[in-house]
């Protein structure tokens, strides 16, 4: 009799604890449906009015420095500085009104033969070499970046890697333009070349997110990011930043640190034409990726906190929203759960076209629910490198 009530109780007890466990859930996907809608609606929307910019005319034009960092980057720069160094970027007269600085930083292959080559052809480059003897009193990138700017003749730079290339000859008067208005940073895109494979499509879509939050933050007054190899400021906002404690933390992260330390609400901006976007060629292997978007991570938890608890928030209920999701398909609540993430992934993927076609992507729509659960997979595997570990490597 004793053990038929007490198995009656663990069975009632079992039953009680699934059904409370069954409603955290549900609730906990109410909230992350909330959180969702309300980053949609209040933040991401914002990139349906993203500014394509103006070109400046010949008469507002200001002489731009462009600096490129390169490390053991032959190839590339044999293949995209020729489309640096021939930007359409003149004065009324006719005369070119910018510089490109290429830092050779210690490269131990062909870097040095083809800078000198290509020195020799063009009057506005200024090589710059880091000898792997010097005595560095920065990480890195920066001490190569610090180089390049100490380098510098002019107030407004223009930051790009070896490994990208302008879309447009008109790249220099679409980037600076905001500058000429009186902003101190501007944040561009900078786009991957399409190939085939999931590889590739991943790496486009997940850039294609990232530029959906930086660009739609600082629309919001929250500027948090840029990507360096499409970034324009003034020499006195990126020498403020160098004098940051934080600045040193790590070997690059240089641009999400400008904008993380030195952008507010009012003087930073963002550009979303294709004339001033840049392209690189993807990573072919995953394993290179990921090595890639370890460095890349590694800034993140030095960003300032409102920031990180919203993106946070963000990834957290994006998790959560698929993980209970998942889960509740097989309980009482299954109709309802489908019907808000019906609603919810309509309007994201909604969203994400339009920044498809914004940007200029291309054949990513029908991916985008395999992209959307992949997202959730990314932020666990990358955790470490967004919370508490660095990448202590530039290259």
């Amino acid at each position: 009799m004793r053990k038929r009530i007490l198995h009656v109780i663990i069975i009632n007890l079992s039953v009680f604890i699934c059904n409370v466990f069954i409603q955290l859930l549900y609730w906990s996907f109410i909230i992350a449906f909330i959180t969702q809608c309300e980053y949609i609606l209040y933040i991401f929307i914002r990139i349906l009015w993203a500014s394509k910019g103006t070109p400046l005319s010949a008469s507002e034009r200001q002489p731009v420095s462009i600096i490129i960092c390169a490390k053991n980057e032959a190839r590339n720069l044999k293949k995209n500085l020729p489309a640096f160094l021939s930007q359409n970027y003149k004065d009324e007269t006719g005369k070119t009104m910018y510089e490109v600085i290429a830092v050779n930083d210690a490269s131990t292959d062909d870097t040095a033969q083809v800078l000198q080559e290509l020195e020799l052809q063009n009057d506005n480059l200024n090589v710059v070499t880091i000898s792997p003897h010097t005595e560095r009193n920065l990480p890195g990138k920066k001490y190569a970046l610090s180089q390049g700017v100490a380098q510098a003749k002019y107030n407004w730079l223009l930051l790009a890697d070896a490994d990208c290339t302008p879309a447009t000859g008109k790249w220099i008067q679409y980037m600076v333009a905001p500058l000429a208005a009186g902003k101190e940073i501007v944040a561009g895109y900078g786009g991957y070349l399409k190939t085939a494979g999931s590889l590739n499509a991943f790496i486009r879509w997940e850039t294609l997110h990232t530029f959906l939050q930086y660009s739609t933050y600082i629309k919001v007054g929250k500027p948090y990011m840029g990507v360096g190899r499409n970034l324009a400021c003034t020499k006195a906002v990126l020498q403020k930043a160098q004098q940051s404690e934080i600045w040193n933390a790590l070997p690059s992260g240089d641009d999400d640190l400008l904008v993380s330390i030195c952008g507010y609400k009012n003087n930073t901006a963002v550009i979303c034409t294709q004339d001033a976007f840049t392209y690189s060629d993807a990573k072919k292997t995953w394993q290179e990726w990921m090595n890639q978007k370890q460095r890349h991570l590694s800034t993140g938890k030095y960003y300032k906190s409102n920031i990180k608890l919203l993106l946070g928030m963000y990834g957290v209920s994006h998790a959560a929203l698929w993980l209970c999701f998942l889960v509740l398909l097989f309980t009482s609540y299954w109709k309802m759960v489908i019907l808000l993430m019906v609603i919810r992934c309509t309007v994201y993927w909604l969203l994400w076209m339009v920044t498809n076609i914004k940007l200029q992507e291309k054949n990513q729509v029908y991916l985008f629910p395999f992209f959307d659960i992949g997202w959730m997979i990314y932020n666990f595997a990358f955790l470490p490198y967004i919370t508490w570990k660095n990448k202590k490597n530039w290259k």
